[in-house]
């Protein structure tokens, strides 16, 4: 499935970027929400693209040759503040966050992200290449490290919290008793460890069994919910007064502590909330995209 940029026209009438302004896309993924801003600021304006990803830039390079105009890092948005400074981009006039990942991480990334294909149990979005070529994932502990490795109540308490799966005891246990017989090394071994471990008629139908558990280890080994919580109290270093920040999450922990940072920075003066409720995406979009169906949008100005 080709990626289509989520809730575009709601994010471009919010941003609402200006010729000459400058522009923040902290979750580059495959360029649709970026290509489209670089096109509304014209030359003079400025975009910083930033992906945790090597081989996403990489591709958004060849994408994106005939802009001049944009400043591309190969870096976690946890870390904007620095990365402002390092590149003497100054603050911005605007910032996007889609918080949800792209198909090619799905489809092409070969880190185990899909439980629909069976590939290595990673689930990481950094790595780097090694001296030898290889991918080299040492830096952060892989979802098969925490699945075999971890301890049970450990277990159970992440993808509870991560995933708000509530089977999670019974995940936790099916898999600490697997792992004795034979390591948890891919999506496949994964899999059908937690379809013991579930009821059979596990919701019906309405999602896999394995979805909740799957969410809750990639945001666990990636750091998702604790990179969201820097670069949302990182917010007035980040943005001009009268800046926009629109934030696009993807499940219910996500836009929690979107809605709470938010509420918290108005009560103390710091910003304006322009979303009275989440913005959702329309039945057309989740008909043309439906992997949009669960995006939640909020938006704020700074004071």
């Amino acid at each position: 499935m080709a990626h289509v940029p989520v809730l575009l026209n709601e994010v471009l009438e919010i941003l609402n970027p200006q010729p000459n302004e400058k522009f923040i896309d902290g979750t580059l993924g495959e360029g649709g929400h970026a290509v489209t801003i670089l096109k509304r600021i014209g030359p003079k304006g400025k975009l910083l693209a930033i992906d945790w990803d090597e081989r996403i830039i990489s591709s958004f390079k060849l994408q994106a040759r005939r802009f001049k105009n944009v400043v591309l890092v190969n870096d976690s948005f946890a870390n904007l503040v620095a990365i402002l400074k390092e590149n003497k981009f100054g603050k911005a006039d605007g910032l996007l966050l889609d918080l949800g990942f792209s198909s090619w991480h799905l489809e092409k990334s070969g880190r185990g992200f899909s439980f629909i294909r069976n590939e290595p149990l990673i689930m990481l979005y950094h790595a780097e290449l090694s001296e030898t070529g290889t991918r080299n994932y040492s830096e952060k502990v892989t979802a098969a490290e925490v699945v075999n490795s971890f301890r049970e109540e450990e277990l159970k308490n992440i993808i509870r919290t991560y995933g708000e799966e509530r089977y999670a005891g019974k995940i936790a246990r099916q898999i600490t008793r697997e792992r004795k017989i034979k390591s948890i090394i891919t999506t496949y071994d994964l899999v059908e460890v937690i379809k013991k471990a579930v009821p059979k008629n596990y919701e019906h139908g309405r999602i896999h069994p394995a979805t909740r558990t799957f969410l809750a280890l990639r945001i666990f080994v990636n750091e998702e919910l604790e990179n969201l919580k820097k670069v949302l109290s990182d917010l007035p270093e980040i943005l001009k007064i009268g800046g926009r920040v629109v934030i696009i999450s993807f499940n219910s922990s996500e836009d929690r502590i979107v809605k709470q940072a938010f509420q918290e920075k108005q009560k103390s003066g710091l910003l304006r909330i322009i979303t009275k409720k989440p913005i959702r995406p329309s039945l057309e979009e989740i008909f043309q995209n439906p992997r949009s169906r669960s995006a939640k949008l909020r938006a704020a100005i700074i004071n």
